[in-house]
């Protein structure tokens, strides 16, 4: 019988965590470790415990946006996304405020404890990159470059952290952004809902990004090639689809999905990047969040 008012307890705690994790989207930060994993691998370094700090340094920072994100925006959020928690009430502005700093601090010092003063620099870029972005930049034409360089700088600290060359991994810096920048273009239109010509030339990026992971391949064994191959199949493939989708009916439910696509995308990107570097165990790690990721999606909006 002791067990029943415990487990009252604990769902009386998941529900009142539920706000908090709509505004941070929680399974969002799933898309972030990948970043890390591949910068390091990119970078010509194996693994180690100090990668596992950078990666949640990258999620605290990912989180500390997504949270500032809903606080700068609350009053546009009240007439166009009233159901988003500052605006229903479910989360104050404050503690919005608060979590955006918190876990910013927290991002910085766990970055500090990885790399020591590259982690310093880097996670502060970082983190300089996502207040730049959500303060000022997101609504001016350099807001989807702004948003590409953070995701860039997140793939950075991946190389920062292992003390591996930074000029190795910039190839996989440079992917990272270029299908962030399509992707943070793409989302402006959630709202009106006519993005152009947009998914037909973020299709033609996403297939140059593409044809990129599987030219040029390091001499890895045969079976390197194939999972980087079919990766990389696989994110253009999920992405394409929702792209396809926007291109004949161009409604903003479309667009958002194509955008959630993207996001989730970043994880089989970054497992091809991975596999491309020399570690397919590590990419194929990273491929299991991939359906998680989408599941969970559905139940917490990643946009």
């Amino acid at each position: 019988m002791r067990g029943v008012p415990d487990r009252r307890k604990l769902l009386v705690a998941v529900r009142r965590l539920h706000p908090v994790a709509q505004l941070l989207r929680a399974p969002a930060a799933l898309t972030v470790p990948g970043d890390v994993l591949a910068g390091t691998l990119a970078a010509g370094q194996p693994l180690r415990p100090r990668t596992a700090i950078a990666a949640a340094s990258s999620v605290c920072l990912y989180w500390a946006g997504m949270a500032l994100n809903d606080w700068k925006d609350r009053e546009i959020d009240a007439l166009e996304r009233p159901e988003r928690p500052i605006p229903s009430g479910t989360v104050s502005p404050g503690t919005a405020l608060a979590l955006a700093i918190g876990l910013t601090a927290a991002g910085i010092g766990l970055g500090t404890e990885a790399g020591g003063r590259r982690g310093l620099v880097s996670a502060t870029a970082l983190a300089g990159a996502v207040w730049s972005y959500d303060l000022a930049l997101k609504s001016t034409p350099f807001g989807p470059l702004s948003m590409a360089g953070a995701r860039g700088l997140n793939v950075l600290s991946g190389a920062a952290s292992s003390s591996g060359s930074i000029r190795t991994a910039m190839p996989a810096i440079a992917a990272v952004a270029a299908h962030t920048a399509v992707v943070s273009q793409l989302s402006r239109h959630e709202v009106d809902a006519d993005p152009g010509m947009l998914p037909v030339a973020a299709i033609g990026v996403s297939g140059a990004i593409c044809a990129g992971l599987t030219a040029g391949v390091r001499r890895a064994p045969e079976m390197d090639m194939a999972v980087t191959t079919t990766l990389a199949g696989l994110y253009f493939a999920g992405f394409g689809r929702a792209l396809v989708a926007v291109s004949r009916d161009p409604s903003a439910k479309r667009v958002r999905h194509a955008v959630a696509a993207g996001i989730h995308g970043l994880m089989p990107l970054q497992a091809a990047l991975a596999s491309r570097a020399g570690g397919p165990a590590i990419a194929g790690l990273i491929a299991l969040g991939y359906p998680l990721a989408s599941r969970l999606g559905r139940r917490v909006s990643p946009t």
